[in-house]
């Protein structure tokens, strides 16, 4: 299993090099953004309060990772999974591919909380909580829709299954992360968000297991 996961991974890794399709398309989706949101707050920097950086900070980066995280299954050519079915196992795949989506929303959610941070200010005031929820919220992003993409690829139906099934998903995610990082931006103690931590992680943990359980099944139909 870990030997199949590991040439998976490298598999994801090399392809991103060689391409650059996602990475360069993400970082000017960020880029794009990040530039129209401080157009709009320039002129108005006293509507622009701490609770708008926050949401739209979060709402960048639940857009980000759809259009990151679309292309896992979507992108792949019909013949490809029938290679794959050859050589690994479901749950290696599917392993594979939550860890590497993982990582790159780990690294797209640094470069743009950096971005974002130099562009319209940094009101948070507990940074180590802040860059917790953020990392908890990418394994969250990616774990999620992972398996979404991999059930609209496997519908024939990909941009509108994968919008109508992520929603649901993702939205209670996202009530938490956007509740532990206002906490993180008001420099309150960390003891108010040891709750939302725990239902974030509780959370990631059943969609990673639900997923490693149910994937094999969706890969075999």
């Amino acid at each position: 299993m870990l030997t199949e996961i590991a040439a998976l991974l490298r598999k994801e890794i090399l392809l991103e090099w060689r391409n650059k399709y996602a990475f360069n398309g993400v970082v000017l989706y960020l880029a794009a953004t990040i530039f129209s949101c401080y157009l709009s707050f320039n002129l108005q920097r006293a509507a622009f309060s701490p609770l708008t950086w926050n949401a739209l900070f979060w709402i960048i980066l639940l857009f980000t990772a759809t259009n990151a995280v679309a292309k896992s299954f979507l992108q792949e050519p019909a013949g490809r999974f029938y290679y794959y079915y050859t050589l690994a196992r479901a749950e290696a795949i599917i392993l594979a591919k939550i860890i590497y989506n993982t990582l790159f929303m780990w690294l797209m959610a640094l470069l743009g909380y950096a971005a974002y941070a130099v562009v319209l200010g940094n009101p948070v005031q507990d940074q180590p909580l802040f860059l917790a929820n953020l990392a908890l919220g990418g394994l969250g992003f990616a774990s999620a829709l992972t398996m979404i993409s991999g059930i609209a690829a496997k519908a024939g139906n990909g941009g509108t299954l994968m919008a109508v099934l992520g929603f649901p998903v993702v939205l209670p995610m996202l009530l938490l992360l956007l509740r532990v990082s206002r906490n993180a931006i008001d420099g309150l103690a960390r003891s108010v968000s040891y709750d939302e931590l725990l239902t974030l992680g509780a959370i990631n943990v059943i969609v990673l297991a639900v997923t490693y359980l149910l994937f094999p099944f969706l890969w075999r139909s």
